[in-house]
């Protein structure tokens, strides 16, 4: 027969295990509405895109206040047993550099066997100190970082697919074979880099929420508001750091 005290402790327990257990909606429905507060649990990864010098104040092709969620995530990883980078890793001359394309310029667009091409100024070319992460990130425990847009004839936004929407980064195969599901996505920028791998990370099967204020956007031409369209349409969770218990 059950005592008091243990019933007690049983059933705090299965509230625990209850809470532990969320996934996806029900863990942000949860956090949203005055209910506990999302835990990062052994399954969940937390994605850091492109934080490096040529995205934030000072670099090529900056973001706005880019460096200033640079604190937040941070803190936002100290809370995750798991994650994971991604850098941004161009050749010179690169395909989707505005110079490797005579008479374009910055912003323009180009048609390439992928698809619609943003040309870009030149940025975070291999061993530049451009591409490297800004000196002010430090995450130590990260356990892998996914380089992208390595192909000269290809570029790559998402951390998951290059821009045909085909080649592996192979970030898939590794997040499946380690058994995490889930993937909470920060960094640079809102609207290209963590949107295109945000949908990404849907189309490969695992959830996919957004921590909306550990990001910033580019929103060139309304890229912003179509970015989160998109996003929202594709079954991303659109979240802040306060709904998460870190």
């Amino acid at each position: 027969m059950l005592t008091s005290d243990r019933r007690g402790f049983l059933k705090g327990t299965a509230a625990s295990l209850v809470v532990a257990g969320f996934t996806g909606a029900a863990r942000v429905a949860a956090a949203q509405t005055g209910g506990p507060k999302m835990k990062p649990t052994a399954q969940d990864v937390l994605l850091v895109i492109d934080v490096q010098n040529c995205f934030t104040p000072g670099g090529s092709l900056a973001v706005k206040e880019g460096d200033q969620i640079i604190p937040l995530i941070n803190r936002l990883a100290t809370g995750f047993e798991h994650v994971v980078l991604t850098q941004d890793w161009h050749t010179p001359g690169h395909v989707s550099f505005a110079s490797s394309h005579p008479g374009k310029k910055p912003f323009e667009t180009t048609q390439l066997p992928y698809g619609t091409q943003v040309l870009w100024p030149d940025h975070c070319v291999q061993g530049t100190p451009g591409a490297d992460l800004h000196k002010d990130l430090r995450i130590p425990h990260a356990e892998l970082i996914i380089r992208k847009g390595y192909r000269k004839q290809m570029d790559s936004y998402s951390a998951f697919y290059e821009a045909d929407g085909k080649t592996p980064t192979g970030l898939t195969g590794y997040l499946k074979d380690r058994g995490l599901n889930q993937v909470f996505l920060v960094g640079l920028a809102t609207d290209f880099c963590v949107a295109w791998s945000a949908m990404d990370a849907r189309k490969a099967g695992f959830g996919a929420l957004v921590i909306e204020d550990a990001c910033r956007g580019i929103d060139a031409d309304g890229s912003l508001a179509k970015a989160w369209k998109d996003m929202l349409g594709a079954g991303v969770k659109r979240i802040k750091s306060s709904d998460l218990a870190v």
